[in-house]
């Protein structure tokens, strides 16, 4: 019998394309697709998806959907309690093993995997050290669409968000910008591929320009283009 596994899912194309990669090995069972939501935007964090898309999206996927609702006032240490207790209750459910599409965040793997070993779930990232050159390639080469739904206004414009991500396009990308969008640099959300049983439907909405703070002290805040998917 194969271990179970819930993947820790962004909609995103890395989460895709690590959920493709554990799908073709076959050495777990991918038993639930966990996300994050806002409780009061009903929208999954920088990729600013709506629910209801997230719930279509699992759906032509054809895995279960389960959802954790974060409050905007959500504490850093309130939020390990609370994925602590869901991490138990998944150990309570026979699933030992949680997946992530990271590729190359040393930092963010190794929060990780020390929040999971307090519980004893072992965590896979079967993207981990890829190339991120090749990996897009070989992602769009699979057949996999995906649309950039949120985007760094210091490296795009208003036109990226809303566009399917292409090996055309990326070849217009500043060098600086990770062609998987590993820092931050644009988010994207997945709606048709080998993973799914059917594209997911949807139309473009609106573009908005939204600032942030900058983590980085005494520096000016940051802007991310967003394009809602309806």
């Amino acid at each position: 019998m194969k271990p179970k596994l819930f993947f820790n899912w962004s909609s995103g194309k890395d989460s895709s394309f690590a959920l493709y990669h554990l799908l073709q090995e076959q050495k777990y069972e991918v038993e639930i697709l966990l996300t994050t939501v806002g409780e009061e935007t009903k929208r999954i964090g920088m990729h600013g998806l709506r629910e209801e898309l997230l719930i279509r999206q699992a759906k032509a996927i054809g895995i279960p959907l389960e959802i954790i609702y974060l409050s905007a006032s959500t504490s850093h240490e309130a939020y390990n309690k609370l994925m602590a207790k869901s991490m138990t209750q998944m150990k309570n459910r026979g699933i030992y093993a949680a997946a992530f599409g990271d590729i190359f965040l040393e930092d963010l793997k190794k929060y990780r995997e020390e929040q999971l070993n307090k519980v004893g779930i072992e965590a896979v990232f079967p993207l981990w050290k890829k190339n991120t050159k090749e990996l897009i390639a070989q992602f769009l080469d699979q057949g996999f669409k995906t649309k950039i739904v949120a985007a760094d206004a210091r490296y795009f414009s208003k036109d990226t968000v809303g566009a399917d991500l292409t090996l055309e396009l990326l070849e217009t990308f500043p060098p600086e910008v990770d062609p998987c969008g590993e820092n931050g640099e644009f988010h994207t959300f997945c709606y048709d591929g080998p993973i799914f049983q059917y594209p997911v439907q949807f139309e473009i909405g609106r573009k908005v320009k939204k600032s942030y703070s900058n983590p980085t002290p005494n520096q000016p805040e940051i802007d991310f283009w967003f394009c809602d998917l309806i």
